[in-house]
């Protein structure tokens, strides 16, 4: 029986992290089913302790099922050897800033993101919910400290909502484009940059969020902590789930409006897109982007980084991709600023092919 079970949970382990091939669109529901990678990566090594501590030779059993599922393992906790980035890489932030918030931490919620961004001299900052650059003064003060040209894209203004994607940078801003697909308020944006001799497009994405309110995430703690009774939490995840799969599903067709812009020009001009994908590693939206261009974070991060930082939600869902006419070096979840709901993701990048 113990080994049937551990058998039937390698099993659905591959199909759960082989599940980031199917389409949103297509299967809501099914492209799920991603988030539960991880807790099956722990009952199956449970497993592998329970044979090592009652008979050995089974423990053929959970081994051969992480090795069969060393791509989707990879992909959601690489473990790279880190390299020096060279002197001439380009350092890029990418941070989701929650409206400057300060993530009910901070009074002086701008100041504390604005100071943290200039302390990591970067060279490209992108942004999401970069919404006071409309109305403050921000623009003159990230210019005095270093970043020249500054960019901002409303990508909804109205009485249900307020969005925008911003842009900071030591390099001109050539052009700026916006990427047109459906959605009410979200967005991606493409701005051209002179990078020496050499023209970057650097795309900031925010995409589809999952629309949970403060109602639905109570609830989701509440059925991991145990509280709630066996129907009610039979009717809450099937909500949870809805909700879920309908944002994938509107999802899917952004980061494919996405994928097409990008493959217009690669192999004439360097490519980075970024941003906040509200999307768990093992998802068609990381996936897909993949296929296009290279993860930065699979191959050159380390563990698991936890970009979404609020409790019982913990996931990467903050990517950054790049062409391969440039190389990535160490790219990483910086967790030393609680300004956001978000941590951002750092990455260093030096336009050259591998």
């Amino acid at each position: 029986m113990m080994t049937g079970a551990n058998v039937a949970t390698v099993v659905v382990m591959l199909l759960v992290g082989y599940s980031d091939r199917i389409n949103p669109a297509d299967h809501p529901l099914v492209s799920t089913v991603g988030m539960a990678f991880p807790i099956l990566l722990l009952i199956n090594m449970g497993f592998l302790l329970f044979w090592l501590i009652f008979k050995w030779t089974r423990a053929w059993v959970p081994v051969v099922g992480y090795v069969l599922a060393y791509i989707p393992i990879s992909i959601y906790m690489p473990l790279n050897v880190g390299s020096s980035p060279p002197d001439d890489a380009i350092k890029l932030v990418s941070y989701n800033v929650c409206s400057y918030g300060g993530n009910y931490r901070y009074d002086d919620g701008f100041e504390t993101v604005r100071d943290y961004l200039i302390d990591e001299q970067a060279d490209i900052v992108c942004l999401q919910e970069d919404n006071d650059s409309w109305r403050r003064n921000c623009f003159k003060q990230y210019e005095e400290r270093g970043l020249q040209y500054n960019d901002t894209v409303v990508l909804s203004h109205n009485a249900q909502s307020f969005n925008c994607l911003g842009i900071h940078t030591k390099y001109p801003i050539i052009h700026r484009e916006r990427i047109v697909y459906p959605t009410v308020s979200n967005g991606s944006a493409a701005w051209w940059l002179q990078v020496g001799s050499d023209t970057l497009i650097v795309v900031n994405n925010h995409f589809e969020s999952c629309h949970l309110n403060q109602e639905d995430r109570r609830q989701y703690r509440q059925i991991l902590k145990g509280e709630m009774d066996s129907d009610s939490v039979r009717a809450e995840s099937q909500l949870l789930m809805v909700k879920l799969a309908e944002a994938n599903a509107k999802r899917s067709k952004q980061i494919d409006a996405v994928c097409d812009y990008v493959s217009q020009y690669l192999g004439r001009y360097p490519v980075i897109v970024c941003g906040d994908f509200n999307d768990n590693p093992i998802s068609y939206s990381r996936h897909q982007m993949s296929k296009v261009l290279h993860d930065c974070f699979v191959e050159t991060g380390r563990g698991i980084g936890l970009s979404y930082n609020q409790k019982a939600f913990s996931f990467r869902i903050d990517h950054i991709f790049c062409s391969s006419d440039m190389t990535p070096y160490q790219c990483h979840i910086d967790t030393k600023i609680d300004a956001s709901d978000h941590n951002p993701i750092v990455c260093w990048l030096k336009i050259g092919g591998k």
